[in-house]
Formats: structure tokens, sequence, C-alpha cells
């Protein structure tokens, strides 16, 4: 897929604030600090697209990015941000999950995983949690140029198969990396093909 186009739309405090549009929107969400901003921005090859920062709990709002005119990027506040108060952790628990529940607009949602970690328990419980709620969802695993040779591969696979332990079929999954691009084109080449898919059905209909 090629973006030729990408524009930051609108800042949203809640569900009903987003676009009234029908177009398809792929989410992205993840730990705070995760490099959410960084992928969005290498994704589009649009620098200072989502603005990014080295204090963890920027987003505190869903943000909308039309690409090509044709769908949507959203960008979703992180989660588990600990320093966070108590008032503002439920706030953007309940934003984040009415989003992703009842937005009908949203066709798959990107979890990021830092790659340099084991599985923390606060990304198993939400994947876990995405799946019991049918979600559409991939996992994308970023930084994975803070780690040589095939240590980015090996810590994927190893996240991944401990997903096997209550997960029948895993989810589909991308390895990446904001500073070299590292899965550009595979993750871009995902949302083309959905996209397609979604216009032979409506075509169909």
């Amino acid at each position: 897929m090629n973006i030729t186009k990408s524009e930051f739309t609108i800042s949203s405090p809640t569900i009903t604030k987003c676009p009234v549009d029908t177009k398809p929107e792929y989410a992205f969400i993840g730990r705070s600090n995760v490099g959410k901003s960084s992928l969005i921005n290498m994704l589009c090859n649009h620098k200072g697209l989502a603005k990014t920062s080295a204090k963890p709990g920027k987003t505190l709002l869903i943000n909308h990015f039309i690409i090509n005119n044709e769908w949507y990027i959203v960008d979703l506040p992180g989660y588990g941000y600990a320093k966070s108060s108590k008032t503002m952790r439920n706030k953007l628990e309940q934003m984040i999950t009415q989003y992703i529940l009842q937005r009908k607009q949203l066709i798959n949602l990107f979890v990021l995983i830092d790659i340099r970690h084991e599985q923390q328990k606060i990304d198993r419980e939400f994947v876990d949690w995405l799946g019991e709620s049918n979600i559409p969802f991939s996992i994308i695993f970023t930084k994975a140029d803070k780690l040589s040779g095939g240590r980015a591969k090996n810590n994927a696979m190893e996240w991944m198969k401990k997903l096997q332990d209550r997960w029948d079929v895993l989810p589909p999954y991308f390895i990446t990396s904001s500073e070299d691009k590292t899965g550009r084109e595979e993750v871009l080449d995902y949302i083309e093909q959905i996209n397609t898919e979604l216009e032979l059905t409506a075509n169909k209909e």
C-alpha cells in the first residue's frame, strides 16, 4: 500500500464525539511508552503526524487521522500508566472500552507490545479480554531495532507461544521498528488486504 496523504482529523474525549463517518478504522493501543505515536508516524511516513513524547501517558483522547481519504488510523490512549490518578485511569479505561466495544467502524485493533520484555500480565489480560469480546485484533511488536541478531524474532515467538495455554488460534502478529521501518510494508499490506475484502463484500450487497 502506498500512503500518499495522511492528516490529523480530530481528538475526541468520548466515542460520541468521534467522526460521523462510515470509513473503516484501524486503532492502535498499547501500554504507555510502547512507541505508538512513533509507529503511526513511521507507517504514514509523516514525521510529527502523531505527537510523540518521552513522557508516558500523553495521549488522553481518541485521535483520528484520515489516510488517503479512504480509512482512518486511530491513536487510542495507552493503558496501565500507574502514575496517573485513579480517577483519570478509570476515565481512560471507560473511554477505551466504549470505543473498542461500541465503535462499529473499528475493523481491526493493533495491540502494541515492547519486544524487549517478557509477557506482562497487563498485556496478557488485555489480549485475553479482546478474544473473549470477539474483537478482531493483531499484535505489533515494537522496538525490534533495540535487539541484536535473531533475538527480536525469538522474543516474539516466545510471547505468542505463551498464548497457546488459552488460545486455539493465535492472532496475527508483526515485528516492527520505527527507527529502521522494519515491518512497515507487512502492516500496510495487511490493512490493504482487509480494505479490499471489505470493498468486495460491500459490492456484493
